[in-house]
């Protein structure tokens, strides 16, 4: 861990200014390099969920995304939450130790998936040198990409550096789909312009099929994939608001009062980012193995993982595991193509993000008994309730763990909604950008009253 390069938590008060400054500097090296392509290869646009939660882009140097830095927190915080290691989140060694553990995993990860794309022919069949070159690219641009995400959490900047991403790479999707003007089909039977509102536009001044606008047969964004897209916006922002609020009050300043808020969606979106990890590393493995071992002896058992379609421009999973954990592509007309794969989808998904809600619950901190534990050492009380840990615990154990797992719900079903119709930026990737935009509001309005009034920044725990 020592020699892992680190970035040192400001040793001062970091102005609010200041904070938006290094964010703005993260999202732009994150955007430049998204843009830079690797030696030798072509930096490409590819709006696979796949790529929108690892807010990778293909060719560049961006390739590998923060796919190794969520799947290494996803296996460490699995192994923390079924107790394989032994971590006390409360304890700052324990929780100092696991990060630089993640850190790490992260560089060992980011190796692997670097080696294992050139040495199995993601790229095809390269030279010596430039697989050497793009191996180096690729292992500088995973640090980097680390550091600019410590780098925000750690205070420098406002939020996490990983949401920040994936936020990035949602709106990009969504802009593009909705404004992108470049001519897609063939001029001979039938042709308009990408993004589906400049299609509209194009439509509407010079005349044409709106059938093929409403739901597009090619996968292309269409009118009933944007008002999906709006309808999940709302609809999450409308859960957004849904809570139970317990009545809270200061054991020792009986004039202070306030709520406890139990949100609907209580463990947040994290549920969803854990099961389209895990998702995206099924079929990312099982393409590379297929690729490499299809001829072997082993093809039967890698086929139970996912066996593949290759062509020049797109690999697409045939069979297999991965072959019903990958969302409709093409929206409803791919659902209706073969309803009994993604009703599978559907069921897996779901069921994923329940269980990632209530192993989160546990991992995070976020379960009744230590709630409980940490209302009675901040000094509150629930009115009406001896000012201890036991008779909070249960009350507070008749809300957490239903919504947690109606929460988990929820989103996976949003989740599904949108896949079906043909969301823009998919399903999940709503689902995330809502979730960060929202933590980004409410960090962004905390920072700046405690800007404005710094006696406020004790009582708000800053």
């Amino acid at each position: 861990m020592r020699i892992i390069p680190e970035v040192r938590a400001p040793e001062r008060k970091v102005s609010f200014n200041e904070k938006i400054m290094w964010t703005g500097v993260a999202l732009i090296i994150y955007l430049v390099m998204s843009c830079v392509p690797l030696y030798g290869l072509q930096a490409t646009q590819e709006a696979s969920a796949m790529r929108i939660i690892f807010a990778s882009t293909k060719g560049s140097l961006m390739e590998l995304g923060i796919g190794p830095i969520v799947t290494a927190g996803l296996i460490l915080q699995m192994l923390a939450g079924s107790s394989f290691i032994k971590v006390d989140f409360s304890n700052p060694e324990d929780r100092s130790l696991f990060t630089g553990v993640s850190k790490i995993f992260s560089i060992i990860l980011t190796g692997f998936q670097a080696s294992a794309y050139l040495i199995w022919g993601i790229y095809s069949t390269l030279p010596m040198v430039q697989s050497i070159v793009i191996f180096t690219e690729l292992m500088i641009a995973g640090v980097l990409l680390m550091l600019l995400d410590e780098m925000v959490q750690k205070g420098w900047g406002i939020g996490s550096g990983i949401s920040l991403f994936i936020l990035a790479g949602v709106a990009q999707t969504i802009m593009l789909s909705c404004f992108q003007y470049y001519t897609v089909g063939e001029a001979g039977d039938y042709s308009r312009p990408f993004g589906i509102i400049s299609a509209i536009v194009k439509t509407a001044i010079s005349g044409g099929s709106w059938d093929r606008l409403f739901l597009s047969s090619s996968g292309w964004p269409s009118i009933s994939g944007l008002m999906t897209t709006i309808g999940v916006f709302l609809f999450v922002i409308y859960v957004q608001g849904i809570k139970v609020e317990l009545p809270i009050a200061h054991a020792q300043y009986r004039g202070f009062r306030g709520k406890y808020p139990i949100s609907l969606l209580y463990v947040s979106n994290l549920p969803v980012i854990f099961a389209s990890a895990l998702f995206g590393n099924i079929v990312l493995w099982g393409q590379l193995l297929w690729n490499n071992y299809k001829d072997s002896s082993w093809a039967n058992i890698i086929g139970l993982i996912g066996t593949y379609n290759t062509t020049s421009s797109s690999t697409t999973p045939t069979g297999g595991l991965a072959y019903y954990v990958t969302a409709p592509t093409r929206g409803f007309v791919d659902v209706m193509g073969d309803p009994f794969r993604y009703v599978i989808y559907a069921v897996i998904l779901i069921v994923f993000c329940v269980i990632f809600s209530m192993v989160w619950l546990q991992v995070g901190g976020l379960d009744p008994k230590t709630v409980a534990g940490q209302l009675v050492d901040s000094g509150m009380q629930i009115p009406g309730f001896r000012r201890s840990e036991k008779p909070i615990e249960s009350l507070l154990n008749r809300y957490i763990p239903a919504v947690t797992i109606l929460g988990g719900f929820i989103v996976g079903m949003l989740a599904v909604v949108a896949d079906f119709f043909g969301a823009f930026g998919t399903g999940t990737g709503i689902l995330l950008s809502v979730g960060i935009v929202y933590q980004y509001y409410q960090q962004l309005m905390q920072e700046r009253v405690e800007d404005m009034y710094p006696g406020l920044r004790r009582f708000l725990g800053g």
